[in-house]
């Protein structure tokens, strides 16, 4: 066991040199046989310590494309380390996330009550009608835009591919569609 250990740091060690030595060129295979050796590590960490399945993947995220964006701009400078520097960085994130939560945790007991508007608990469910009548007022273009984008969730380079425009143009017409939409549902507009 203590044998396999130290292959699996060699292996590593290895696969971080190859990454340096690669630079910004990049080593793909490397990179992905490190990933495979530390991201379970790095899973396993984050599920101690943040309790989440899925912040615990984010954790893998985040710190391997750190480290591996630190080894190809060589700033680790002792590479067969790199599991102990993976595991540092796991540590310092999952405090600068919980301090972050914290932060957040304390503003809002604070502040919390000053965030709710007066009057929004009042608001009603939205008026469909009026949007259905506004939509109406657009052009076929600015509504085929507003739609893709919105309901659809289209990228503005989808919309613009499907209707034949640059996305600048679309990003233009959704702009220029939704504050005529703002107004009219505001009532400035019949």
């Amino acid at each position: 066991m203590a044998t396999e250990a130290v292959d699996n740091a060699y292996d590593d060690a290895t696969l971080a040199r190859r990454i340096i030595a690669a630079g910004p060129a990049r080593d793909a295979a490397a990179e992905a046989r490190l990933y495979a050796s530390l991201a379970p590590r790095v899973r396993l960490y984050g599920r101690k310590h943040l309790r989440d399945a899925q912040r615990a993947d984010d954790l893998v995220q985040d710190v391997l494309l750190m480290t591996f964006d630190r080894l190809s701009r060589g700033e680790i400078r002792e590479p067969e380390r790199i599991a102990s520097f993976v595991l540092g960085a796991c540590r310092q994130t999952v405090i600068d996330l919980k301090r972050g939560e914290a932060r957040r945790a304390r503003l809002l007991d604070t502040y919390g009550a000053d965030l709710v508007a007066e009057g929004d608990d009042d608001a009603g469910p939205p008026d469909t009608q009026r949007l259905e009548h506004c939509l109406e007022t657009l052009s076929h273009r600015e509504r085929t835009v507003v739609l893709m984008t919105f309901y659809d969730d289209s990228p503005a380079e989808a919309v613009a591919q499907a209707l034949g425009l640059a996305p600048g143009n679309v990003r233009v017409i959704r702009h220029r569609a939704v504050e005529r939409l703002r107004r009219c549902i505001g009532g400035a507009e019949p």
